[in-house]
C-alpha cells in the first residue's frame, strides 16, 4: 500500500492553519473516576503544588467546594500570600479608570451588572442613565405611593440596593 504524499497547502493562502493535522484531536478526558466529560478544568493536587488535577465543570465545582485556599497557613503567612498575589494583579485595577465602558470589558463587577439589570437598563448604560432609570423605578413602587403593597415594597428594596451598588462604583472609579 502506497503512502499518500498529499497536503492541503496548495499555495498561498495555506488552506489549513499552522500546526493543524489530519490526525483526530487528542480530548483530555475528566481525571474523575468513571466520567466520560472533556477534562478542560484544573485543579491543584495539593497546596504549592504545580501538580493539577483536570476536572469536568460539574466535578470541578465539586472539587473546589471544598478547597481551602490557605490550608495550614498562620494568620501572617495567609495575609502575606493574599498581598503579594493582590500586587501582582494590578495591572487589572490600573484599568478602573475606563469607567462605563461597554459590557464585557472587565470594567463592571458581577454585582453592579446585576444592578443594572435590576433597573431594567442594558450593560453599556452610562451612569446618568442609570440614575434616571432608578428615579423612575423608585417613583413607581415606593410604598408611600403603594401602601399596603408587598410586592412594591420588595421591589422598591431591590432598586434602592442596585442603586447603592452603582452609586459606590462610581465614587470607586471617580476616586481613581
Amino acid at each position: 500500500m502506497a503512502r499518500s504524499s498529499r497536503s492541503l497547502d496548495w499555495g498561498f493562502p495555506r488552506w489549513r492553519g499552522y500546526g493543524s493535522s489530519r490526525e483526530a484531536a487528542q480530548v483530555r478526558l475528566c481525571d474523575r473516576h468513571d466520567c466520560n466529560e472533556p477534562g478542560d478544568r484544573p485543579a491543584p493536587k495539593s497546596p504549592n503544588s504545580p501538580d493539577r488535577w483536570w476536572f469536568c465543570e460539574a466535578h470541578a465545582a465539586e472539587y473546589n467546594r471544598g478547597w481551602n485556599y490557605f490550608e495550614g497557613l498562620s494568620a501572617e503567612d495567609a495575609a502575606a500570600r493574599e498581598t503579594e498575589e493582590s500586587g501582582q494583579a494590578s495591572a487589572f485595577a490600573s484599568a478602573s479608570h475606563y469607567g462605563w465602558g461597554g459590557p464585557g470589558d472587565g470594567t463592571r463587577s458581577r454585582d453592579e451588572m446585576r444592578a443594572l439589570d435590576a433597573l431594567e437598563i442594558d450593560a453599556g448604560a452610562s451612569f446618568d442613565d442609570a440614575r434616571a432609570a432608578w428615579r423612575r423605578l423608585a417613583k413607581a413602587n415606593h410604598p408611600d405611593l403603594k401602601p399596603g403593597d408587598g410586592a412594591a415594597a420588595e421591589r422598591f428594596r431591590q432598586i434602592q440596593a442596585a442603586w447603592d451598588v452603582l452609586r459606590a462604583a462610581e465614587e470607586r472609579r471617580a476616586a481613581a
